[in-house]
């Protein structure tokens, strides 16, 4: 950081994705709203955004030391649009999405990014920006999962990255963003079956190979954490899988969540493992590039002082961000998640673990807010258990100084605060 940028300034750049959707002739779609309205921990993002940005009028491009990228990110289904158009075919998203779960509302437009990806790019350029993050589109690439490759698709993210660095925007790349290829979940069963790792393997060759001259960051899985929690534990994410009395929503027919969590991540590891290898054996000498991870993240801290409580704090921090940081630093999980999770989670082999271990060239972090860590023993008496008792913790929402000035600035230096403690 420069000398007059606090350790927030830059968090308004995730407020500058929203610019892709600003276009007075695009209909946008409000699925992320409404999903906003459905979880208050996504409301307390909503907040420290708008904190974030608040006072960001008083900095200029130009305050950013040299170096530092200043980008936006984007998801395929949130952006592109074209849901059925030119070969692409639904992802799990799609299905999530037109299951009415969102009250009717889906992605098929969304900003349209997929025929309007020049203005957005010059969007990027009168904001500032020289960073753009975006996801591919697995089912639009190659529209069954495996196997032959769309032509359409194709055209269109080579157009993209073409656009962006023409435009002096480096293009950053993320291979899955929730959107697995619906053809896939249906065949075995998507990210709980071990099949998946050859099947992503395979597409990620296909980006590298196609994309790579071009591209120089790649980012394997987004927020790896949340999508196997929302997605498998408790089904508020696609593919809604959940076990009574666990899920979201009342419907939990299928899935279980005192299991499936645990697999789908150990086969994201070990899918992201398998690709991250072959990049770096086939192509990275030459295309240049660096390969990584992002995982959603708080920062915790005790709610006393009490030895339960912070012994309660490392455990969340195992549990949370450990899950997967830890297999890819160290080659395997955290003590305590074996502790407590026992037989229910999977184990690597010798050679997988070898694999798994600093398999990553960078270690990207999606941060929200701070919670407060609570020890609760008790629940580990629970019969089934899923994730959530497994930690054995309470999250409690900081209680923001009643003594500053206003709510904006009370969660401004919350949120400054767990973001410089973190990083």
């Amino acid at each position: 950081m420069s000398g007059n940028i606090g350790p927030c300034a830059f968090l308004r750049e995730t407020q500058i994705g929203n610019l892709l959707c600003l276009r007075e002739r695009t209909t946008r779609d409000h699925l992320g709203e409404k999903m906003l309205k459905k979880v208050r921990l996504l409301k307390l993002l909503v907040v420290s955004l708008v904190v974030a940005v608040s006072g960001a009028d008083k900095y200029s491009r130009h305050d950013f030391p040299p170096g530092f990228v200043f980008g936006a990110g984007t998801s395929a289904y949130q952006v592109e649009g074209a849901a059925d158009q030119d070969g692409r075919t639904p992802s799990i998203f799609d299905t999530f999405a037109h299951s009415g779960i969102m009250d009717g509302a889906t992605g098929d437009v969304a900003c349209d990014q997929y025929h309007k990806y020049k203005e957005d790019v010059q969007l990027m350029v009168e904001t500032g920006l020289n960073g753009y993050r975006f996801s591919i589109s697995w089912s639009r690439l190659i529209p069954n999962g495996r196997g032959s490759i769309n032509p359409k698709g194709l055209q269109y993210y080579n157009n993209l990255i073409d656009e962006l660095i023409r435009k002096g925007i480096q293009p950053h790349v993320t291979l899955h963003h929730v959107d697995l290829p619906q053809a896939l979940e249906d065949e075995y069963g998507g990210w709980i079956d071990q099949k998946i790792v050859k099947d992503f393997t395979d597409y990620a060759d296909v980006c590298f190979r196609m994309f790579g001259d071009r591209v120089k960051y790649w980012t394997t899985f987004n927020e790896a954490n949340v999508f196997v929690l929302a997605g498998y534990n408790i089904g508020f994410l696609p593919p809604m899988h959940c076990s009574f009395p666990f899920g979201y929503y009342h419907n939990c027919s299928k899935g279980n969540s005192s299991t499936e969590p645990y697999l789908a991540a150990h086969n994201i590891l070990l899918s992201h493992a398998s690709a991250a290898r072959l990049y770096k054996k086939t192509y990275q000498d030459k295309q240049k590039g660096f390969i990584g991870f992002n995982l959603f993240s708080y920062w915790f801290i005790p709610f006393t002082n009490k030895t339960e409580d912070v012994i309660a704090t490392q455990r969340a921090n195992d549990f949370y961000v450990g899950w997967f940081a830890d297999p890819l630093v160290y080659g395997d999980y955290p003590d305590v998640m074996k502790k407590n999770v026992g037989s229910r989670l999977p184990s690597f082999t010798t050679h997988e673990s070898k694999r798994i271990k600093g398999s990553i060239d960078f270690f990207g972090i999606n941060f929200y807010s701070v919670l407060h860590i609570k020890d609760n023993p008790e629940i580990l008496k629970m019969d089934p258990r899923d994730y959530n008792a497994d930690t054995a913790v309470e999250m409690i929402f900081v209680q923001d100084d009643t003594s500053s000035p206003s709510v904006e600035v009370r969660v401004y230096l919350w949120v400054c605060i767990g973001l410089f403690a973190l990083l």
